[in-house]
C-alpha cells in the first residue's frame, strides 16, 4: 500500500512541476521574462521545450541548428544571404555565448558573444592579415589583447574603445620597440623607445613623439637630458660624454630623433565593413501557433520591414513579430503600466482595448512641451558698457599671461607651483611698457595666480593655447549675463561660448588655491572626472583711490555644443526653496530649473551608468575631504524627438523591464550605436557628462502630508535625449556664516531639507538624491 501510494506520490509531483513549468512558460511570453545575462540561461533553457530545426526563411537566409518559440536557441549555424556565416550558441534569437562569426570578404571572429556583439574573449582576424587575440567589449577591442600587424609589428597591451590606450609594448619589425603609455592610439604619456642598436629614449611623450623632460642614451654610455620639443626652438639639454670623453657625439641634433621616429608610424587598424550585431534575423511568427517556414502552417505569415514595421495589414499586439537586434523597434507591448488599466482605471477586456491603449501611449493627458527658444544668453560689452574697460583689461591681461613663452614643464609639479605666494603681478600702463603693449584703457595692474599650475591643467585638458587666447581675446567682445549670480558674482561667456568668466569673491579665490594640489592630482587621476575645469585665476587691480581688486576664474562652458540645449536643472538633493518660482509661460531653453522642478528619471546605458557612479563617489570624496559644500550636479537635456509644434515625441522603441529578449541591450539606439563602433575615433565626441546619448522616464510627483515628493515616481514614458552633465560650485567653504545659516533655519525647517549642511552630511545626501535620479537602463 505504501509502495502504491509513493508511486501516486511521485506521479502528482510530475504533474505539479509540469504545470508549473506550462504556466510559467505561458507568462513569460504575455509579460516577459527578467533576466541578467548568462546566470539565468541555464534555467530558462531547461523550462523551453528546444528541438532541431531547419528553415529556410523568407527572405532567402538559412538556418539550421536548435530552435524555440520561433527563434534560434541552443546551438545552431546562420548563412545571411549576403554571405556571412555564425556558428555558435544562441539565445532566444541572439548570439550569446561562443561563436565564430565570418565575414564573406573573409573576416572571421571566434570567441565569446553577449546580446548580439563581440563581447568577451575572442580573436579576430582581418582581411589584410591583422590578427587580434584579447578582450572585447561591445565589438570594440577593450582590456588587454594582443594584435599581429601584416606587415610583422605587433602590440600586446591595454586597449580601449578599439583603441591603445594604457600600458602596452608596440614593437616594429626592424626589432626597434616602445614600451609605455599611450592615449587614444597614440603614445602618449611616460615611456621608452629602444632602438636595435642598442640606443634609447627616456620620457615623457604626446601624440607619439617625445614632449617635455625625457633623456637620451647611446648604448656607448654616454647621454643627453634636457626638455624634448618638435620645435627647436623650445629644445634645450645638456650632452654627458661617457668617463669625461671629449669626442662621443657632440656634433649630434636631438632633431635627428625626430626624423627617425617620423619613420615608424603605428599601423592602422581595419574598419569592418559591417558589424555582427547589424546583422538581423529575418525570424517571423505566424497567429495560430505556426512555427514559421515549413512546419505545416496555414496560417501565411506576416514579413517585418528591416525598420521593425509590418509591411501588410495591422495585427494585434500578440501577433506582434519580432526582429533580432531590433532594440524593441518592433514595439513590444507588455509595458508594465498597461497591464491592468488603460489610463483611467477601467480594466482592459480584450486585445483590442490593448491595442487602442498602444497606439495612443504616446500621447498621455499631459502632453510635454519643449520649452520657449530663447535669445542667444547675454548683452554684448561694447563701448560704453559699464564694464567694457574690465573687459579690456581682462583681455589685455590673458594675452599676455598664455603668449609669455616658458618651458614645457612635466605633469610632476613641484610643491612650490601651488604656492599661493606664487603669484606674477604685471604692471599695464596706457602707453606701453618693455613686456605690454599700449592700449586705450586706464592704467591697472594685473595677477596671474599660480601660473605654473594653471598652465598645466590647459596642457591635461587638452586646450590650444591659440584657440584658448583666440577665444577669449579675439575681436568679439564677451557677452555679460543679464543678471549676477546668488553669489553676486558676475558671469561672462565668449563669443563662441566656450568659456565662462566668473568674478570671485577673496573667500573663494583662497578656497581654490587652498584645494588646488588636491583639485590638480584629481584630474590627474581621473579623465572623467565631473568636477568644473578651471583654466585660470587672474586678479585686475585698478588705479586711483578705491585700489579696487577684481578677481577672475576662467571656467569651461558645460554646455558648449551643436545640440540645443532643452531643459537646465541645478540639482542638489534638497528641497528648500529648490523650485522655480516663474511662471510655466516665462520658462525658456535658458531658465535653470531646481529640485523640485524635475520631472525626469536619468537613464543610463550600463557601462556608463558604472562610470558615472564611480565618479561621482570620486569628486564627491574630493569635495567632502576638501571641506566644500553647497555644490550641485547641472544637468542639460536635448530632446532628439520633438514636433513641429513643440510637442516632446516620446520613445517608440522601449521594451520594457524584464522582456527577456532585450536584456543586455544598449538603450540608445541600435543604429547610432553600431555607427559609433564602425568608426571608433566617433566615441571621442562621447564622454562621461559630454554628448552623451541616453533615455529619460517621465515621473509624477505626489502629495504626501503636504509636501511634494522629492523624487517623483516612474510612469514607463521614455524619452530618447543627449545629456550633459557636471559638477559646479565648488568654492564654497562651510565656514561661519554656513554654519549660522544652517542653526538658523534648522529652527524653522527640516534640516535635512536646507542646503547648507557640513560637508559630510552634504556629500552623503547629494550622492543619495542623484543615485535616485540617474539609474541604469536595464
Amino acid at each position: 500500500m505504501m509502495g502504491k501510494d509513493g508511486s501516486m506520490m511521485k506521479a502528482w509531483e510530475a504533474t505539479v512541476k509540469k504545470t508549473q513549468a506550462v504556466a510559467k512558460r505561458r507568462a513569460n511570453s504575455i509579460f516577459g521574462t527578467a533576466h541578467g545575462g548568462h546566470g539565468d540561461e541555464e534555467d530558462n533553457r531547461d523550462e523551453t521545450e528546444v528541438y532541431m530545426a531547419e528553415r529556410v526563411l523568407p527572405n532567402g537566409d538559412y538556418y539550421k541548428g536548435e530552435w524555440a518559440d520561433n527563434f534560434p536557441h541552443g546551438k545552431g549555424k546562420y548563412l545571411w544571404t549576403d554571405g556571412c556565416i555564425y556558428v555558435g550558441e544562441w539565445f532566444k534569437g541572439k548570439t550569446m555565448g561562443k561563436g565564430r562569426f565570418t565575414w564573406p570578404t573573409g573576416p572571421c571572429y571566434e570567441g565569446e558573444f553577449k546580446s548580439g556583439y563581440m563581447d568577451g574573449i575572442g580573436s579576430y582576424s582581418a582581411a589584410n592579415g591583422d590578427t587580434y587575440k584579447g578582450q572585447w567589449v561591445m565589438n570594440l577591442k577593450h582590456g588587454h589583447g594582443e594584435k599581429v600587424y601584416s606587415n610583422g609589428d605587433k602590440y600586446e597591451g591595454e586597449w580601449r574603445r578599439g583603441l591603445q590606450d594604457g600600458q602596452g609594448k608596440y614593437a616594429w619589425k626592424d626589432e626597434k620597440y616602445y614600451i609605455g603609455e599611450w592615449r587614444n592610439g597614440s603614445i602618449w604619456g611616460k615611456g621608452s623607445f629602444v632602438w636595435s642598436n642598442g640606443n634609447r629614449y627616456d620620457g615623457y611623450w604626446e601624440d607619439g613623439l617625445p614632449k617635455g623632460s625625457g633623456t637620451f642614451k647611446w648604448s656607448d654610455g654616454s647621454f643627453y637630458v634636457g626638455n624634448w620639443s618638435k620645435d627647436p626652438r623650445d629644445q634645450s639639454g645638456t650632452y654627458y660624454p661617457f668617463d669625461g670623453s671629449s669626442e662621443g657625439h657632440l656634433d649630434w641634433d636631438p632633431q635627428q630623433v625626430y626624423n627617425e621616429l617620423s619613420e615608424h608610424q603605428i599601423s592602422p587598424g581595419e574598419k569592418v565593413s559591417i558589424l555582427p550585431s547589424q546583422k538581423r534575423l529575418a525570424v517571423w511568427r505566424s497567429t495560430k501557433g505556426g512555427g514559421g517556414g515549413g512546419d505545416g502552417s496555414t496560417t501565411k505569415p506576416r514579413r517585418m520591414s528591416v525598420d521593425a514595421r509590418v509591411s501588410v495589414g495591422l495585427e494585434k499586439p500578440s501577433d506582434r513579430m519580432h526582429l533580432w537586434g531590433s532594440d524593441g523597434e518592433g514595439t513590444n507591448t507588455n509595458n508594465s503600466n498597461s497591464h491592468s488599466n488603460n489610463g483611467s482605471g477601467t480594466p482592459i477586456k480584450d486585445d483590442n482595448d490593448l491595442l487602442s491603449l498602444h497606439i495612443q501611449s504616446s500621447n498621455p493627458k499631459q502632453t510635454l512641451k519643449a520649452p520657449k527658444k530663447s535669445k542667444r544668453q547675454g548683452e554684448t560689452i561694447c563701448k560704453g558698457h559699464k564694464n567694457y574697460e574690465l573687459m579690456l583689461n581682462l583681455q589685455l591681461g590673458i594675452r599676455h599671461s598664455v603668449g609669455r613663452p616658458a618651458p614645457s614643464a612635466s605633469f610632476d609639479l613641484k610643491p612650490s607651483a601651488f604656492d599661493s605666494k606664487e603669484k606674477v603681478w604685471t604692471r599695464f600702463p596706457p602707453e606701453g611698457s618693455k613686456y605690454t603693449p599700449p592700449h586705450p584703457s586706464s592704467e591697472f595692474k594685473w595677477k596671474d595666480y599660480c601660473p605654473v599650475v594653471f598652465r598645466t591643467l590647459r596642457r591635461l585638458f587638452k586646450v590650444d593655447a591659440a584657440d584658448y587666447m583666440l577665444s577669449i581675446c579675439g575681436n568679439d567682445a564677451l557677452r555679460e549675463l543679464s543678471s549676477p549670480g546668488k553669489s553676486g558674482s558676475f558671469f561672462y561667456l565668449t563669443n563662441d561660448d566656450r568659456y565662462m568668466i566668473k568674478t570671485m569673491k577673496k573667500a573663494e579665490a583662497k578656497a581654490l588655491l587652498r584645494m588646488l594640489p588636491a583639485y590638480y592630482n584629481h584630474f590627474r587621476a581621473f579623465d572623467n572626472a565631473l568636477v568644473t575645469k578651471f583654466y585660470g585665476l587672474h586678479c585686475v587691480k585698478l588705479n586711483g583711490p578705491s585700489q579696487k581688486k577684481v578677481r577672475f576664474i576662467i571656467m569651461g562652458n558645460l554646455f558648449c555644443s551643436e545640440y540645443t540645449i532643452h531643459r537646465r536643472y541645478d540639482l542638489k538633493g534638497s528641497s528648500l526653496g529648490r523650485i522655480t518660482t516663474k511662471p510655466e509661460s516665462e520658462i525658456t531653453e535658458t531658465t535653470i530649473l531646481k529640485d523640485l522642478d524635475l520631472s525626469f528619471i536619468f537613464r543610463l546605458q550600463k557601462s556608463w551608468f558604472q562610470e558615472f557612479c564611480r565618479q561621482i563617489d570620486r569628486d564627491c570624496e574630493l569635495l567632502e575631504q576638501e571641506g566644500i559644500m553647497d555644490y550641485s550636479l547641472l544637468v542639460g537635456i536635448h530632446f532628439k524627438d520633438i514636433s513641429p509644434e513643440g510637442d516632446l515625441i516620446p520613445s517608440t522603441s522601449h521594451t520594457p523591464p524584464g522582456d527577456s529578449e532585450s536584456e543586455g541591450t544598449p538603450r540608445i539606439s541600435r543604429a547610432d550605436m553600431d555607427q559609433l563602433l564602425l568608426d571608433p575615433s566617433k566615441w571621442e565626441s562621447i564622454k562621461l557628462g559630454v554628448n552623451m546619448p541616453a533615455r529619460v522616464e517621465r515621473t509624477v510627483r505626489k502629495l504626501s502630508d503636504c509636501e511634494l515628493q522629492l523624487v517623483g515616481e516612474p510612469i514607463g514614458e521614455y524619452y530618447e535625449v543627449v545629456l550633459f552633465f557636471g559638477v559646479i560650485d565648488i568654492l564654497q567653504d562651510y565656514d561661519i556664516s554656513k554654519k549660522l545659516e544652517h542653526a538658523y533655519k534648522s529652527i524653522q525647517y527640516d534640516p535635512t531639507s536646507i542646503s547648507a549642511v557640513d560637508p559630510r552630511q552634504y556629500s552623503r545626501r547629494f550622492r543619495d538624491f542623484i543615485f535616485k535620479v540617474f539609474s541604469q537602463d536595464s
